[in-house]
């Protein structure tokens, strides 16, 4: 692993993610390191890509895993992606600390 997904700003969290829809349960599956090197949190939910389905359950999940109201957390980028970029808003370093017992770091 060359890093971490997440990096801290000025009101929480900006992780990378990489999401599979259909994926058969809704969990977070650790980090991996894509082609070019960049890691990224790997997730899976069981919603489909219809409709933004898929992007509301994966906020759904990242707000449980974190810890916090599905309200802090929010899509910055990615809507149609796979890979996505996701913010969410609170103390960074208990943030980051719920996403490493999430990946198993």
């Amino acid at each position: 692993m060359t890093g971490l997904p997440w990096r801290v700003d000025a009101t929480g969290l900006t992780v990378a993610v990489r999401l599979t829809p259909k994926g058969g349960r809704d969990a977070v599956d650790g980090v991996q390191t894509l082609s070019d090197g960049r890691p990224v949190l790997a997730a899976r939910v069981r919603a489909a890509p219809d409709k933004g389905a898929a992007n509301a359950a994966l906020l759904a999940l990242l707000a449980e895993t974190a810890g916090v109201a599905r309200g802090a957390v929010s899509l910055v980028s990615g809507a149609t992606a796979r890979q996505k970029q996701v913010h969410i808003e609170g103390d960074a370093a208990r943030l980051a600390a719920a996403l490493t017992r999430a990946t198993g770091g």
